[in-house]
């Protein structure tokens, strides 16, 4: 099976000490990205450990692809404790950073321990430099960026940044990489701003050679995405927002309605009306980000893609375009994620009937991020503060609900329900067989969750090995069975099982924290037959019925100490 080539790299802040460590035995069988960071942390995390103490690892990871060419592989993960859902998360963003880091050799790099002082992290192919950099306390990413390339003469895609919300432990603070570019979900920003660390800067002249990569298919991939005609290249995601409204599966009004009135004004026709420029990640020739500006104040950012235009627009009655991407810059700078911070703000906003006041929105968006007033408060989550707020705790396992509203497509509410990461879209992407989004021997009617999870289980495996290879999603239109099969020279069942295996893993840890059915079933809304479901769901996977995972399970190399 093709894997990442390299050791990890395993750094202690507090000692001020990097330890290689062979893991070709975890490569062989996690191919990277998700896959390995899930391994790792699962077996080097202390089931106990306080996401924002010393003991909480973040493992910074590839895959094989991104020693290519291939289109879809400007893309890394970032795995650890979340601060967010007190669980084992993985993150992955995209922009231009897995080229330079897997220029460093490493296959993975691991950041634990805890500094006394606020601290770069510079890793190279000679080495680890630990860099004092107490003048960058509360930097914006922005300031940050310009700092690291004035010292080191490294562009922003050499860089993973915290903002000052992540130094403020903002419980959903992201990690910042090309400038906007976010490791998202789950506050793994607010973990690496714990162990005082403000950026982690990658360079080197040491990119592994992987062996037996199906040359003829890369190219054929890469063609594929330079011909598409997929709408995703005009307006990204915010391209599904019209069909999305029209069914029912938007959330408005901080989740108390489904469709929203103004969405013309916010969709994509807006986003198109705004995009000045064709953006793209690394190597890819899909090129479908968004740099957008505003010709009269002059703000240029890049997106909203559709989850911030809900969180920001729809859940937030917002109707007006421009102040969605000031919300969507304002975040990139403070490094938050999109999707909680402005799921929180509309709680906010709820509670006190101040729905569409954008102007309020961006002062609360810089008070989250420097815990100041009432931002202390938001900085917690729904989860943590829905009862003094007094409204609706939407949350999932601690984590903000996306878009793609569960009480329409039942299977995506099905999703949310088993997804290990909480309220998270991505885990299945379910979605996209209920609007369809897939061709119609494949897709799903959107109604019952009876029956959905052999697809579900095979949706969560198949996004496991997506995001250990790591692709991105936009993918799904180029890859079938053989041709995953093919690009990782295994079979299909093969790439199931270690897709399983992952899910199992972040289930096992998860379970040791407590995690059991309960979680699963706490939805903030009725789902006919979902303990029915659910039942049929764990039987699928081999695991308890109350929702564990049996302890003969989890087996596969132990890597428990780092200096072994």
């Amino acid at each position: 099976m093709i894997h990442a080539e390299g050791p990890l790299l395993s750094v202690d802040v507090g000692a001020r000490t990097a330890t290689e460590v062979d893991v070709d035995d975890v490569l062989e069988s996690y191919i990277g990205g998700r896959g390995v960071g899930t391994k790792l942390a699962h077996d080097r995390i202390p089931f106990d450990a306080d996401p924002l103490g010393p003991d909480n690892c973040l493992v910074f990871a590839v895959g094989p692809l991104q020693t290519t060419i291939m289109s879809y592989t400007g893309r890394m993960s970032c795995t650890g404790l979340s601060p967010l859902t007190d669980g084992l998360l993985s993150s992955n963003a995209g922009g231009f950073m897995s080229r330079p880091f897997v220029d460093t050799g490493y296959s993975a790099v691991e950041i634990t321990g805890e500094s006394d002082e606020l601290v770069g992290v510079h890793v190279t192919d000679d080495g680890v430099a630990f860099e004092p950099v107490p003048d960058l306390a509360e930097a914006t990413v922005g300031e940050t960026t310009e700092y690291v390339a004035a010292a080191h003469d490294l562009e922003e895609s050499h860089t993973a940044v915290v903002g000052p919300a992540g130094e403020n432990a903002v419980r959903y603070a992201a990690i910042i990489t090309s400038g906007s570019r976010a490791f998202g979900r789950g506050g793994l920003g607010a973990a690496l701003g714990a162990k005082d660390v403000k950026y982690l800067a990658v360079e080197g002249d040491s990119r592994p050679t992987v062996e037996g990569l199906d040359e003829e298919l890369i190219r054929e991939i890469h063609t594929e995405a330079s011909e598409s005609g997929s709408p995703m290249k005009d307006a990204g995601t915010v391209s599904v927002s019209d069909y999305a409204n029209a069914v029912g599966a938007l959330p408005t009004k901080y989740f108390q309605e489904r469709s929203y009135d103004d969405v013309d004004d916010i969709g994509s026709a807006a986003v198109i009306e705004h995009k000045y420029e064709k953006g793209t990640c690394s190597s890819c020739a899909f090129a479908c980000k968004l740099p957008t500006r505003d010709e009269d104040s002059g703000l240029e950012t890049e997106g909203p893609e559709y989850e911030t235009m809900m969180a920001f627009g729809s859940n937030a009655l917002v109707d007006d375009f421009v102040d969605i991407m000031r919300s969507n810059d304002l975040c990139d700078r403070y490094g938050l994620d999109t999707i909680s911070c402005g799921d929180a703000i509309a709680a906010y906003l709820a509670s006190e009937a101040e729905f569409g006041n954008a102007e309020l929105i961006h002062d609360l968006i810089e008070k989250i991020a420097y815990r100041e007033g009432v931002g202390d408060t938001l900085a917690e989550g729904i989860d943590r503060v829905h009862d003094e707020l007094g409204v609706d705790n939407w949350s999932m396992k601690g984590m903000e609900f996306a878009a793609h509203d569960g009480r329409t497509l039942n299977g995506q509410g099905l999703s949310f329900a088993t997804s290990n990461r909480g309220a998270d879209h991505m885990y299945a992407e379910m979605y996209q067989l209920e609007y369809p989004l897939v061709a119609p021997d494949r897709a799903l009617e959107a109604d019952g969750v009876a029956g959905k999870s052999e697809r579900l289980v095979e949706m969560e495996n198949k996004n496991a090995i997506h995001d250990s290879g790591v692709l991105c999603k936009f993918a799904f239109s180029n890859m079938t069975h053989d041709r995953y099969a093919r690009l990782f020279d295994t079979d299909w069942e093969t790439l199931q099982d270690v897709g399983a295996r992952v899910v199992e893993l972040e289930r096992h840890f998860n379970n040791e924290r407590g995690f059991d059915r309960a979680d699963d079933e706490d939805l903030p809304y009725d789902l006919e037959g979902l303990g029915a479901e659910l039942s049929n769901y764990y039987d699928l996977r081999g695991w308890n019925d109350d929702g564990t995972v049996p302890d003969d399970a989890i087996g596969g190399p132990d890597l428990a100490s780092a200096d072994d």
